[in-house]
């Protein structure tokens, strides 16, 4: 299989292989063919472990002229302001703060939160530390963008599914709910994903790979473990809702889930944030989500 000019890879290897682990291999194939690259965007993303959305279209550098150039599907970007570059091993990428920032002016806001939801567990950055990042940018392409994924970004989200649900429950309408909330009940210690205490209601988002179809007996004790869980919340708290990977990105779907809970709407929907959830998209495949 051609990864790219002059680089190839077994087909055994590379079928198995998710759309976000194919375009790592990308990245790396170009690495191996371009001196010096310092990869920014997405490749940066993927070489930090930040959250890819499906396999994106193209490779992304940092230009070494004044000028963004498009060769095939390398994009050497020309950027208005300076960047920071952390070594990588054998290459280099942006900073994990300059790559949420670029990331967050060009991706659907969903998707921009989740990147950096995933980079607050990075130890060297914050949410002050981003806003002070962006406050020095001279850039403007996205600001607002920019503002709303900074007021909204928790280091308590676990999950790419989190995050977009996050994002989502708010744009429906409801009110923001807790993340990550304890309870003990008959000895038990569990934590949830997210917690509406006025209404006493649990939530749950299941993301990809919860249970490895690979191994059925292992999926199997899994899934009873999960339901003795959720039968002893259930047996105290009042409400409980549950919802998969995709549902937010069909928001009727989610919607009538947290209504069917007991949940109810405090303000209007955000239709116009609703909507940029089927924004076309940097990704040449379908939207799965590599959590970072």
């Amino acid at each position: 299989m051609r990864v790219r000019p002059g680089v190839y890879a077994p087909i055994a290897d590379w079928s198995p292989l998710a759309p976000w682990e194919r375009y790592l291999a990308r990245v790396h194939a170009t690495r191996v063919r371009i001196r010096h690259p310092v990869f920014c965007l997405e490749s940066a993303a993927a070489l930090l472990g930040l959250p890819l959305f499906g396999e994106p279209r193209h490779i992304h550098l940092l230009a070494r002229g004044a000028r963004t150039v498009t060769r095939g599907d390398v994009v050497a970007h020309a950027f208005l302001d300076s960047r920071a570059a952390v070594s990588l091993r054998d290459t280099s990428a942006t900073s994990v703060a300059d790559t949420v920032l670029d990331l967050g002016r060009v991706l659907p806001p969903a998707f921009g939160l989740a990147v950096a939801d995933a980079a607050l567990h990075h130890d060297e950055v914050s949410v002050e530390s981003l806003r002070g990042r962006f406050a020095v940018q001279r850039a403007r392409r996205g600001s607002r963008q920019i503002a709303w994924m900074l007021s909204e970004a928790d280091p308590l989200a676990e999950s790419v599914t989190e995050s977009i649900s996050r994002a989502v429950i708010g744009w429906l309408g409801y009110k923001r709910p807790e993340l990550q909330v304890k309870f003990r009940y008959e000895g038990v210690d569990d934590r949830v994903d997210f917690y509406w205490r006025r209404r006493r209601t649990i939530g749950e988002a299941d993301g990809f790979g919860k249970y490895d179809a690979g191994d059925p007996e292992s999926s199997k004790a899994r899934f009873i473990a999960e339901k003795v869980r959720e039968d002893r919340l259930r047996r105290y708290e009042r409400g409980f809702v549950r919802w998969d990977s995709h549902d937010p990105f069909h928001p009727q779907r989610l919607d009538a889930k947290l209504r069917a809970a007991g949940l109810i709407l405090e303000r209007a929907p955000n239709v116009a944030l609703l909507a940029t959830l089927r924004q076309a998209s940097r990704r040449s495949t379908p939207a799965s989500a590599r959590d970072g």
